[in-house]
């Protein structure tokens, strides 16, 4: 215990002011303290809940934090001589959007006479929905600005009509409370600014550079691990940081919308663009927020100090622009009129190849422009949709390519997609010529600009319809039995085995069901393989309606079936007594009298077919083969015992805790079906 006080004392205390309450919005901070990795880069690190009320930039360069996460309005904090330092944009793209009571709002409708207030956060934490009114032209004085006070209950008890929100967050609890509302997003207005940045002061970027380093690349380690462990992650944050009580589904959700946000498949997470930064602070400036009208060096963190020749360069390239210039202009007016011709020519052969190429294509080919008005079709394009290219030049695809419910979603998709100057590679339904759905894969690039002319994308489709169903085929034929529809046995032992990866990050119990059917051979030896055949269709479609929807039931083979029972108890005792009443439900159903048809189609079969029923129930201390054995010794023990009965095994490891009451290890219940007067 001594060397542990000594080793935390040793260790560099920070703490990093959070932008809003805990949330799977700082997963990657919690993951980099859970895995150690701050304390492996010498760093103690503890993390302050930010709020409606808490501003990250005043909570720094204050000293009351080290480190913070703000937003693209950093810039403008450092433009207007705040002395911090931009470390990493985690998110690519901004969350931050604006809420409107009611469905299809716009933001002139927040500037009526008659139109209520807009929460937002103080200072300049808002300012991207600020510059989207002035985008607009709507002076930010004709609307009814407020501080945010207690967020989404305002907007819920309509103190507010509008709110500043992460697009992560609170569109999944209106959804939930199936409350209209409108998205209003920076990104549609020509703002797509990055999102959670991570900052520091200046101060401590100078005289501790090797302690930000060390916290910024573990950070971004943690990160990487967060989007790889989500669901780990999200038990953490149950446990450790729920402060809001979020439902894990609603954590579900955050993930999913924070790492399209981050897109780590195409972005290194933390890349900063200067570029886009210079972008960035030059909108701001469009809109009068801020001056902006020198370099942002000193705004990112560099480890090294470099010397500034940066003006030296500058006037070497101008002297050495003017030398050229005055050396190449003869030769220039010389040359002129030839490299003219040749340019010409050159552009008319390469415009010739690339329609001879786009016409020969296998894939589908269309040009289009704004609007989406067909400007080209390929010969492949009038073979895979039926019509012909003088049918659909100038004419939108939106009108005859889309069923309608693709067009409900992807026209306006496609349009903010196009607007944000992405194009990207997608799969969706379209209609051909006779009227049948296929299903293509579409590839998408923009056309060279020509001056005068609207941009134009080209886009290419394959038809994968007849692989996607030979892929549905394969994955049946794989994991599904032909006759029951049931999981095979090979999708019950994956389950199984993801379900013991579960069990070893919670306290939940589970249990496994083997079962036999006691009466089936003499019905197959009797009245044939058909009819036994009915039987087992029918005690596949009774073992469905006896189960959870988050239990697995499969057919192991022959007359033998196995169902997977998830999430029972964290009590063993109560896991327990689950799994028994389940099974006693199974066992009275599966006696209940069968009416199967003949081979020959002459009448009617009853049968009565019990079953023999083994269970095993099990924790995250187990492994598969340990389960699947227990519950096939229980199951033969059913038989041995008489048949049409239950007999479970409640062992688990010898790891389990003996502080907790266990019920029995070894059961055995019998249950007798209702007599059943054939008819």
């Amino acid at each position: 215990m001594l060397a542990h006080a000594e080793t935390a004392w040793s260790l560099e205390q920070l703490s990093l002011q959070l932008r809003w309450v805990h949330q799977f919005q700082f997963a990657g901070y919690y993951a980099a303290q859970q895995q150690g990795y701050y304390r492996e880069a010498g760093l103690e690190v503890s993390f302050k809940e930010g709020g409606p009320r808490v501003n990250p930039v005043a909570e720094v360069l204050a000293g009351h934090s080290d480190f913070g996460i703000g937003l693209s309005n950093l810039v403008v904090e450092y433009l207007k001589g705040q002395p911090l330092v931009m470390l990493a944009p985690v998110f690519q793209h901004s969350p931050n959007v604006l809420l409107v009571q009611g469905q299809d709002k716009r933001l002139v409708d927040l500037a009526r006479p008659d139109a209520g207030k807009i929460a937002l956060l103080g200072g300049n934490q808002d300012v991207d929905l600020k510059a989207m009114f002035l985008d607009e032209g709507i002076a930010l004085h004709r609307l009814r600005i407020v501080p945010n006070e207690n967020h989404l209950q305002d907007f819920l008890d309509l103190r507010v009509e509008a709110l500043n929100a992460y697009v992560s967050n609170e569109p999944y609890l209106l959804n939930q409370r199936h409350v209209p509302y409108t998205v209003l997003k920076p990104q549609t207005y020509g703002m797509d600014f990055y999102g959670d940045v991570l900052f520091t002061s200046q101060a401590l970027a100078r005289s501790r550079p090797e302690v930000v380093e060390a916290f910024r690349t573990a950070s971004m380690r943690g990160w990487q691990y967060a989007l790889e462990h989500e669901e780990e992650i999200i038990t953490l944050i149950q446990q450790q940081y729920n402060s809001q009580q979020k439902t894990r589904d609603h954590l579900r959700y955050e993930a999913r919308e924070i790492e399209r946000l981050i897109n780590p498949e195409v972005i290194d997470i933390g890349h900063s663009n200067p570029g886009r930064w210079q972008h960035i602070a030059k909108t701001y400036a469009r809109f009068g927020i801020v001056n902006f009208d020198g370099p942002l060096d000193n705004f990112f963190y560099q480890q090294k100090q470099n010397v500034d020749l940066s003006r030296f360069y500058w006037a070497l390239g101008i002297i050495s622009a003017i030398l050229a210039i005055v050396g190449s202009i003869a030769w220039f007016i010389h040359c002129v009129n030839r490299r003219l011709a040749v340019a010409l020519a050159e552009k008319s052969r390469s415009e010739e190849h690339h329609r001879v190429v786009f016409q020969t294509s296998p894939s589908a080919g269309i040009v289009w422009h704004q609007g989406f008005i067909v400007t080209d079709w390929n010969q492949q394009a009038e073979a895979v949709f039926g019509w012909k290219r003088e049918e659909v030049l100038g004419r939108p695809f939106t009108d005859f390519l889309l069923p309608d419910t693709e067009m409900q979603h992807l026209v306006p998709e496609l349009a903010h997609l196009v607007q944000e100057n992405t194009l990207p590679h997608s799969i969706n339904q379209n209609l051909t010529r006779a009227g049948e759905i296929i299903t293509c894969e579409w590839f998408n690039a923009w056309l060279p600009e020509r001056p005068g002319e609207p941009r134009q994308v080209i886009s290419q489709a394959i038809n994968i319809t007849e692989r996607l169903q030979l892929e549905e085929e394969i994955r049946q034929l794989a994991f599904f039995d032909p006759l029951t529809q049931l999981p095979n046995r090979r999708l019950l032992q994956n389950r199984l085995q993801h379900r013991l990866t579960m069990l070893q990050h919670d306290s939940a119990h589970s249990a496994l069901i083997f079962l036999d059917l006691d009466n089936f051979k003499p019905l197959n030896d009797t009245h044939g393989h058909a009819v036994g055949d009915q039987l087992l269709i029918e005690v596949a479609q009774r073992l469905r309606a006896c189960l959870r929807d988050t239990d697995t039931v499969a057919r192991f083979g022959g007359d033998e079936f196995v169902v997977l029972l998830c999430g029972l108890d964290t009590q063993r005792t109560q896991a327990h007594a689950l799994a028994l009443h389940i099974a006693q439900q199974i066992l009275h159903c599966l006696a209940q009298p069968y009416r199967l048809q003949r081979a020959n189609g002459t009448g009617i079969v009853e049968h009565r077919c019990s079953a023999s029923i083994g269970i095993a129930l099990f924790d995250g201390s187990v492994d598969a083969e340990n389960v699947l054995r227990r519950a096939d010794a229980s199951m033969y023990r059913a038989k041995d015992n008489g048949r049409n009965c239950i007999e479970i095994d409640a062992s688990l490891s010898p790891e389990a805790s003996s502080a907790t009451p266990s019920p029995p290890a070894s059961i055995t219940i019998a249950v007798t079906p209702e007599v059943v007067t054939a008819t």
